[in-house]
């Protein structure tokens, strides 16, 4: 199974994007961990714009993992659900290369995912 909703919008590219939120994602080898599924309303809307996103950025496909998602009995099910507890899609984790979790975005925010995980990202990187 495969996350098609996170294969880059067509329509966007690098000018899309404010430089900082493209250098936020793409520094320190960050490695993003994505949950979703193709049959959600809110990931058809918000992952096909991050992944022109990351596109944009340079970020290499090997930094990029995708865990597509299904409906269960008891919630959310798919690959290493339970381990970050993954209630509501879509979820992206952001890992630095050590594999600590360093920014989070769950469902919707205010901004889009590039955007609001690039501001938790300028964030550690000015505490680093």
């Amino acid at each position: 199974m495969t996350l098609e909703t996170l294969a880059p919008a067509a329509d966007l590219d690098a000018d899309a994007f404010d430089d900082a939120v493209l250098e936020a994602l793409a520094a320190d080898d960050y490695v993003f961990k994505v949950w979703g599924g193709d049959w959600c309303g809110d990931c058809q809307r918000q992952l096909p714009e991050f992944g022109a996103a990351l596109a944009a950025a340079g970020v290499p496909d090997d930094r990029i993992e995708a865990y597509p998602v299904t409906k269960g009995p008891n919630g959310k099910e798919g690959e290493l659900v339970e381990e970050y507890d993954i209630e509501l899609i879509p979820t992206v984790v952001v890992e630095s290369p050590d594999c600590e979790e360093i920014a989070r975005f769950v469902e919707e925010e205010a901004v889009s995912i590039a955007a609001y995980l690039a501001d938790r990202l300028a964030d550690v990187e000015a505490t680093a």
